[in-house]
């Protein structure tokens, strides 16, 4: 086997939130995402025997070897194993092998990119103890091969992207298209502001089928528009006048406008407008919620009282279908939101939401 104590490198990977611009990554269109500061850590140990080992938690130990190919690791080790392949065949050899201990505060089951958390943590890691390195930006590229062939999720970009490339204190302008990423300042503080991010604990239902059938959409609207991708559309209203079908106009719908909500985000951002963004978020909540269709009652009701309360705008975040609300807030109307989301959820007879103060934070690195 041979490990080495002395040799352990530790890496980690925030969470990530996206302020506005869901399902928008796999239609080459734009996202504005800020990386958590709860993070996925990943303590690594080299092996010589070819084999990968994780430990995490009450999870289930894995166990496999870096020959492994898809189909062979289910469950969470999925991800694990799905990062290690991805890197052999980009390598060009299977990796020497690892002990890995890894930990997370970021919350499972909330939409909060757990998973992608994990998979860029441990990517780095096993790159780190190799003494490889590999761009970000194709890093990135690696992370969804390893999602889409190995785990099985057809997911896009946008996660990867923003916990790799996130800068603390800086929301992360993301072209799909283009694959750039502009770091725009976002001083909350300085302008009496703050982010909540708000999980109701809603289970996510049908994620996969229902996921895969929203993107299924999306392409058959652009196939329909004779485009390579909605983000090719110039006239918003004579493309959604063109497509006849309702269900795909409203799935088009949504990622036209959401492409325009984030570009008016990145606008006020730039000019320190902060507080102007949250109408937005709520739009786009309106727009996920009646025409893509992705959101659930107990995202909802959270939206509902949390702007009651005084939240300047709220939004469920990330793939839907359940997962957490991020809600823009001013200071003084912090303790109303909190008291106001926790009485609905008791109204509901549902259990009382988490609610973290979060700020954006740094990407993923070596600690």
């Amino acid at each position: 086997m041979a490990t080495s104590q002395d040799r352990a490198q530790t890496w980690s990977a925030p969470g990530r939130v996206n302020l506005v611009g869901d399902h928008t990554d796999y239609n080459a269109g734009f996202a504005l995402p800020f990386a958590l500061p709860q993070r996925t850590t990943v303590v690594a140990r080299p092996r010589t025997d070819g084999r990968i080992t994780a430990r995490s938690g009450d999870l289930p130990e894995v166990g496999f070897a870096t020959s492994t190919t898809p189909g062979e690791v289910t469950g969470w080790g999925a991800y694990v194993a799905g990062v290690a392949w991805v890197l052999g065949e980009h390598l060009g050899h299977p990796l020497d092998g690892a002990d890995l201990e890894i930990s997370s505060t970021v919350p499972r089951g909330g939409g909060l990119s757990s998973s992608h958390s994990l998979e860029c943590a441990v990517a780095l890691a096993l790159l780190g103890l190799a003494g490889e390195e590999v761009p970000v930006e194709e890093l990135a590229l690696l992370v969804q091969r390893a999602e889409n062939t190995y785990v099985g999720a057809p997911t896009g970009l946008l996660d990867q992207t923003a916990i790799l490339r996130s800068r603390a204190g800086h929301l992360s302008f993301f072209d799909a298209r283009d694959l750039t990423v502009e770091p725009v300042p976002c001083d909350l503080e300085a302008v009496g502001l703050t982010l909540l991010v708000i999980d109701p604990h809603a289970p996510h239902t049908l994620v996969d089928g229902a996921y895969a059938s929203r993107r299924e959409a999306c392409e058959r609207a652009a196939r329909e528009l004779g485009v390579d991708s909605l983000r090719e559309v110039d006239d918003v209203g004579a493309a959604l006048a063109a497509l006849a079908d309702d269900e795909t106009r409203r799935r088009a719908r949504h990622v036209l406008t959401e492409n325009q909500r984030v570009l008016d985000c990145v606008d006020l951002a730039r000019r320190g407008d902060l507080a102007a963004m949250g109408p937005l978020m709520t739009a786009s909540h309106a727009s996920m919620r009646d025409d893509f269709e992705n959101s659930v009652p107990d995202v909802d009701r959270v939206v509902e009282a949390a702007t009651r309360a005084g939240a300047l705008g709220a939004r469920m975040t990330g793939g839907g279908f359940g997962g957490a609300v991020v809600a823009l807030v001013p200071r003084a109307a912090v303790e109303p939101v909190r008291e106001a989301v926790a009485a609905a959820a008791t109204a509901a007879g549902s259990p009382a939401p988490d609610v973290l103060e979060v700020t954006p934070s740094r990407g993923a690195g070596r600690d």
